[in-house]
């Protein structure tokens, strides 16, 4: 049973320009994440920093509270498999985690569906 949906689509060029990127960076990845972050260099880390961002954007619509009081970046953390393939790895929701991430040269896309029982 489908338990929520939730889709994101978010400019990488934002990412660019941000006042303070150090505390927004460690604000939405967790630390391994960070470590993985630190590795990129150029677009691609924007793509990557993106990327988690609107995931993170995603999952909290398909579980139904938004990013806040109930959900917060650091509650997510996203890694990927031998193939490249995008998972969930910690998350408050009790079922599966299904996600997809798509690029372009200027923005990300972004799908979550919990399914579960829930």
């Amino acid at each position: 049973m489908i338990y929520g949906i939730g889709i994101d689509i978010t400019n990488i060029d934002r990412f660019k320009t941000l006042h303070n990127p150090e505390t927004f960076i460690r604000k939405v990845l967790t630390p391994t994440e960070f470590e993985e972050f630190e590795a990129k260099k150029g677009q691609r880390a924007y793509e990557f920093l993106a990327g988690h961002f609107s995931v993170k954007e995603s999952y909290s619509k398909a579980y139904g509270t938004g990013l806040g009081k109930k959900l917060n970046f650091q509650d997510l953390e996203i890694n990927y498999d031998g193939v490249g393939k995008p998972n969930i790895t910690k998350h408050p929701f009790e079922g599966i985690v299904h996600v997809s991430i798509s690029h372009s040269d200027h923005h990300v896309v972004t799908q979550v569906i919990l399914e579960g029982d829930n």
